[in-house]
């Protein structure tokens, strides 16, 4: 039987949450409570157990991250939560814009070969289970930072630019 067990990570971007399937990373998310491991366990459709020797790797990796000496993660990742479609971008992005580069909605949306616009490659990035992991902070409007919904939004998306030294440490 499949199981899915939670970890979090405390970073300057909030407390990480991460789902970790057998398959892999599952989802991640900016925050960590009940409620939310909850939601994501349901929307897995899997029951929860605890089990720190499959989570302890992700979260090794992510602090590894965070501490500006990892810039490609190894761990495998579970694209169960995606739509065929959205697979098809947020892996073109996992798999061509590596740490410290960037992409705008429209080169993505040319990458990736869907035909999906580049307004609907924002809605897609938006929805990313796998937010950090799966770079949706690394694409930009092509005039300027754009959006983000992960954790404090355009803040959080600035800092983990900054991490990656794609913009200058700011004063904000």
């Amino acid at each position: 039987m499949e199981t899915v067990a939670f970890g979090g990570l405390a970073t300057e971007v909030g407390r990480v949450l991460v789902a970790v399937t057998p398959a892999g990373l599952a989802s991640t998310a900016f925050d960590d409570t009940p409620e939310l491991r909850e939601r994501i366990a349901a929307r897995l459709g899997l029951p929860v157990v605890s089990d720190p020797p499959r989570v302890e790797p992700v979260l090794a990796e992510l602090r590894e991250y965070f501490d500006g000496t990892r810039e490609r993660f190894e761990f495998p990742v579970d694209w169960r939560l995606y739509s065929s479609t959205q697979q098809r971008v947020l892996g073109t992005l996992y798999e061509t814009v590596p740490y410290g580069k960037t992409v705008t909605y429209g080169e993505l949306a040319e990458r990736s070969g869907t035909g999906v616009p580049a307004r609907g490659i924002g809605s897609i990035m938006g929805s990313n289970p796998i937010p950090i992991v799966v770079p949706c902070h690394r694409v930009l409007a092509s005039t300027g930072l754009g959006g983000f919904s992960g954790g404090d939004g355009v803040p959080s998306k600035r800092q983990l630019l900054t991490l990656e030294g794609r913009l200058p440490q700011g004063l904000w």
